[in-house]
This record gives C-alpha cells, sequence and structure tokens, in this order.
C-alpha cells in the first residue's frame, strides 16, 4: 500500500522541480499529475521509444540505463524519491535517450507535455524551476563526460560507489 497524499505532497515540494514554486504553482502541477505504480524489475520505457511525459520519483527506486547492440548496459543513474526523469523527451519529443526500470516497487507521478503547458502560462515560475533542472542534468552529464576521459576504470567504480553510498546508504 502506498502512502498518503500528503507524503507525496512532502515528496513533491522537496523535488528541485517544486521546491522554488509557491503554493498555487505547485498545487497547480500536482494536479495536472497521474500516478504510475511499477513492480521491481518492471520497465517503465524503452530507449528508443517516443515520449512527452516527465516522471517524479515519490517511492522506490528507478534505474536509467543504455544498451549497446552487443548487450552491454551503461548505467546513467539510480533515482530516488523526490528526483525526476524523462524531461528530455518532455522538451525535445524525439526517441528516449534512456530505458527506465524500476529497481524497488515504485511509485511515480507522471506529467505529460500538454497537462504542463497551461501550467507553464499561468506559473511561468514553473519554467524557471525545470530550466534549473536541465541545466543540473547537464552539470552532471558533463562531470561523468570528464571521470570518462580522465579516471580509470577503478576510479569511476569508486566514486560511482561513494555517490550511492551518500544518496542511499545508511549509518551502521
Amino acid at each position: 500500500m502506498w502512502e498518503t497524499t500528503n507524503v507525496t505532497s512532502d515528496v513533491l515540494r522537496q523535488a528541485p522541480l517544486f521546491n522554488g514554486l509557491d503554493d498555487d504553482a505547485s498545487n497547480a502541477l500536482e494536479n495536472s499529475m497521474t500516478d504510475v505504480t511499477l513492480r521491481r524489475g518492471e520497465t517503465l520505457f524503452e530507449e528508443g521509444d517516443g515520449g512527452d511525459r516527465l516522471y517524479v520519483v515519490i517511492e522506490g527506486k528507478m534505474k536509467l540505463g543504455r544498451s549497446s547492440v552487443d548487450g552491454r548496459e551503461n548505467l546513467l543513474a539510480i533515482l530516488g524519491p523526490g528526483q525526476l526523469f524523462g524531461e528530455l523527451s518532455f522538451f525535445d519529443p524525439g526517441p528516449r535517450s534512456a530505458t527506465a526500470t524500476a529497481v524497488t516497487d515504485a511509485k511515480l507521478l507522471s506529467l505529460g507535455h500538454a497537462s504542463l503547458s497551461p501550467v507553464l502560462a499561468e506559473h511561468p515560475n514553473v519554467a524557471y524551476a525545470m530550466l534549473n533542472q536541465l541545466a543540473g542534468r547537464l552539470r552532471r552529464t558533463n562531470e561523468v563526460v570528464g571521470d570518462m576521459v580522465f579516471s580509470d576504470v577503478p576510479g569511476r567504480v569508486s566514486k560511482a560507489l561513494l555517490d550511492l553510498a551518500e544518496r542511499f546508504g545508511r549509518e551502521t
């Protein structure tokens, strides 16, 4: 059983897309979103699929990855509550650049392009929050590219493990 609406609202308000918004803009966005539930291992969308929706993780964890023609997988990100994904296809309606798979049972909220347009017209600060998210994603991508060029494999693995521990680990 999933958490109550209040917990969903709390997670959304902590998400970078929502945390700088006033109550009206935040409520307008939340009311335009639809629930999505996935079981562990279930794929939400695959690399190459069309798409015009973005997603916010409310509960659980999602994995974003790419596959090579020979079957190798490149893990792009593990996302947890409050994080969003799918925004590239949302703004640029080309094919999805990654596959999104539930690592655990997950609850997401989905926002379609058609639902967002009226919210952006009435609440332009939502657009600024989304641009901030995209800029952050671009910074992280630039860091990953730099790591691939300047770090060896053990260094990249170590950095990835430290990042996962910082975001999802628990001190014992």
